[in-house]
Parts: structure tokens; C-alpha cells; sequence
């Protein structure tokens, strides 16, 4: 068998630098886009959720694919293919089932690019040095993600949405010869998935492996909640700015983006800390308590002048998130072999909340208003608190 080659971790970096485009890739663009070409709000949640529904279908195969494949690395060239077809799909119709179609694509790339990048990170760094690999690509993700918005907002604002999606598909091509500059032979393929010693005595364990493991459960049903919630918040946030003639539509979604992934980095960077220190599960407690606080400062400020304060808070939740949620599956799964497919199956439980947010709250506001959709939107955070907290005999050892 082939020896490890040394850990190279600047191209690993530099994926989760550019990677930002395979999560929320033109997303955030996509409905004010809509919207100056005379879309409804509706309309437009729905074509984000059936998008969100069919990267949420295949997000659990996907991760099952990643434990078994001897090539992760082809895991994260196939979101960077799909980022450059979404943007490429929009930029030639506007209609409502090349939209739909476009963010199918941006969602097949969201499903795979977290199990992948996170298979990678363990076979590298294996169990004992993952937390702190994983926080500091969780920061340059959240580095990525401020550049590629702050760029997306002056191209967007300079020569319009079709530079953003331009940006887009660079970043994605950009991320593709990264992860190939990552030695194959430095990834060991047992580790990434979270194998016990001896396979051929203790052989991978089955799927019902994800129905019988409690933690897993509570941390994917307490994440849907708050997603169902958190989703449509930004969207919605600019959608009514916008609407209210207060900004820029490119702009001003920029500057939502901006400010939230700045505050990441340092977020991310403070949950490995802690985790480091203590475990996960109150650093996923604190993360759910900013949600209801932000729908309700959305409710009261609109415009420029409730962006810091709301984007600080969605910072502060998503980065603590983003570090505790797939360092908890790999701890807690640790053992199964099965560790990216519990990530891919917690990603799809929660996508259940995030893609129903967009058309839940998009139809609501259309309904009842802006604010009092942000306040409802808000409590769903509350009600993730209350089960985190009722089941946390099953989940605080993690």
C-alpha cells in the first residue's frame, strides 16, 4: 500500500476559500435578480425551493457515495462543474423552468461540496486533528464567502448581474484545480470515513445506522427547525429594502453577505476554541439564540440601517454552526465508517426547513408583510432552543 505522502494543507485552504460559491453560490443574487424582471415573490420562493428540494434528495446518497469512493477529490470537481452550469443556465433564459433548473445544479453542488471537503479534512487530519483543521477552513470558507460578495456587489453594481454569475463560475473553476493540487495518497480513505481498525472484522456499518444513532437525530431535527426559520431571512431582507427603494439590489445583498461571513471568520475560529475546550453542544445551544433576536431587530429596521446589527447576529449563529454541526457527526459517528453519510444526512434533514424557508416566507410576506414575517420567521430558533435543551441528556456528551 501506497504511504501517506506529507500533509499539504494550502491547496485545502484555498478550496475552502473559493468553495464559497458551491454553498450559496448565486443564491443570494438569484431573487432580486428576479425581481427587477418582474417576478413575484412567490414565484420566486418556489423556484429556490424545488431547487433546494432536489439537492436536499440526493445531499444523504451522496455522502454514502463519498465514504465508499477512493477519489474524494472528484467529489469536489463535480460541484465546481455544476456551479458553472447553474450560472450559465440563468444567464441564457430567465423562465421559470430554466431558473428552476439552474438551481437544481447550485443545489446537486451545496449536497456534495460539505460531505467532501469534510471527508477530506478527516482523512488528512484524522479524528484527533480535525477540529482545529475544520475551524480553520471553516474560516477562510467564511473568507471566500466576504471576497466573493464584496466582489459580486462592485461587479454587480459596476456592469450588472451578469458579472456575478460570471464571478460564480470562476470561483468554481478556481476550486476545482485547488483540490487537484491536494496529493491523493495524503488522504487515507479509512480515516475520512471514520473506520475502526480492522474492516475486514468490523465492517462498515449499514444505513439504519442513521435511524438508531439519537444524537444525530435530535441535531438534524433541532437544525431543520431552525433553518425553516433562518433560510429566508436574507433573501427577504433585501427583497424588501429593495422594494422600499432604500438600496442598490447587487449592492446592497453584497453588504448583507459581507458583513455576516466577515464575522464568521472570527466566529469559527472561536468555536474551535471552545469545542477544543469543552464539546459541541453548547456552542450549538448559543448558536440557535441569535435567530429569534434577529426577526425581531428585522421587524423594527429595514434598510441600511439594520443591516450590521441583523447580519452581526446571522455571523455570529451560521459560524459557531458551521464548525460545531460536522465536528459533533464526526465525534459522534466516529467508529460506523459512515461519518459522511451521516453528514450528508444531517444536510438533508436541515435542508428539509431551509428549502421550505424561501416559499414559506416568500409567500407569507406577500400575504401579511415584510416585518411581521421576519418576527414569525424569528421563532423558530426558540423552538430549537426548547428541543436542544429537552434532549440534551442524548447530545451534551458530544
Amino acid at each position: 500500500m501506497a504511504s501517506r505522502s506529507p500533509p499539504r494543507l494550502w491547496p485545502l485552504y484555498a478550496v475552502n476559500f473559493f468553495m464559497a460559491d458551491m454553498q450559496s453560490g448565486i443564491g443570494p443574487f438569484v431573487g432580486v435578480f428576479l425581481q427587477e424582471r418582474g417576478w413575484a415573490t412567490g414565484l420566486i420562493g418556489t423556484a429556490l425551493t424545488i431547487g433546494n428540494v432536489a439537492g436536499m434528495l440526493v445531499t444523504t446518497p451522496i455522502g454514502g457515495f463519498i465514504d465508499s469512493s477512493r477519489n474524494k477529490r472528484l467529489w469536489v470537481v463535480i460541484p465546481g462543474i455544476c456551479v458553472v452550469l447553474a450560472s450559465a443556465i440563468i444567464l441564457i433564459s430567465q423562465s421559470f423552468w430554466a431558473v428552476t433548473l439552474s438551481q437544481v445544479a447550485q443545489s446537486l453542488a451545496s449536497a456534495a461540496i460539505v460531505p467532501a471537503v469534510t471527508g477530506i479534512t478527516l482523512g488528512i487530519a484524522r479524528q484527533k486533528g480535525f477540529n482545529a483543521l475544520n475551524g480553520r477552513n471553516q474560516a477562510f470558507n467564511h473568507a471566500g464567502n466576504m471576497v466573493g460578495a464584496a466582489l459580486s456587489g462592485y461587479l454587480g453594481y459596476k456592469f450588472g448581474y451578469v458579472a456575478v454569475f460570471v464571478l460564480a463560475a470562476v470561483f468554481g473553476a478556481i476550486a476545482i484545480a485547488c483540490v487537484l493540487m491536494i496529493p491523493a495518497n495524503s488522504i487515507d480513505d479509512r480515516q475520512a470515513r471514520g473506520s475502526k481498525e480492522d474492516e475486514s472484522k468490523n465492517p462498515p456499518d449499514g444505513m439504519s445506522v442513521l435511524l438508531k444513532h439519537k444524537p444525530l437525530l435530535v441535531l438534524a431535527l433541532a437544525l431543520a427547525i431552525f433553518h425553516l426559520g433562518n433560510a429566508a431571512i436574507v433573501p427577504l431582507y433585501g427583497l424588501a429594502a429593495v422594494a422600499e427603494g432604500q438600496a442598490n439590489g447587487p449592492s446592497f445583498v453584497a453588504t448583507t453577505v459581507v458583513i455576516a461571513q466577515g464575522v464568521m471568520v472570527v466566529t469559527s475560529l472561536i468555536a474551535m476554541q471552545v469545542a477544543g475546550k469543552r464539546n459541541y453542544w453548547p456552542v450549538i445551544l448559543v448558536s440557535f439564540m441569535f435567530l429569534p433576536i434577529r426577526g425581531v431587530l428585522a421587524f423594527f429596521v429595514t434598510g441600511w440601517w439594520g443591516v450590521i446589527p441583523t447580519q452581526v447576529l446571522d455571523g455570529i449563529g451560521t459560524g459557531l454552526q458551521t464548525v460545531a454541526v460536522p465536528g459533533m457527526v464526526a465525534r459522534s459517528l466516529d467508529g460506523t465508517g459512515r461519518i459522511n453519510l451521516g453528514q450528508g444526512a444531517v444536510i438533508t434533514v436541515q435542508g428539509v426547513g431551509a428549502s421550505l424557508s424561501p416559499a414559506l416566507g416568500g409567500w407569507i410576506a406577500q400575504w401579511i408583510g415584510y416585518g411581521s414575517t421576519f418576527l414569525l420567521l424569528g421563532g423558530f430558533g426558540l423552538a430549537s432552543m426548547g428541543l436542544w435543551l429537552a434532549f440534551g441528556a442524548a447530545v451534551k456528551k458530544y
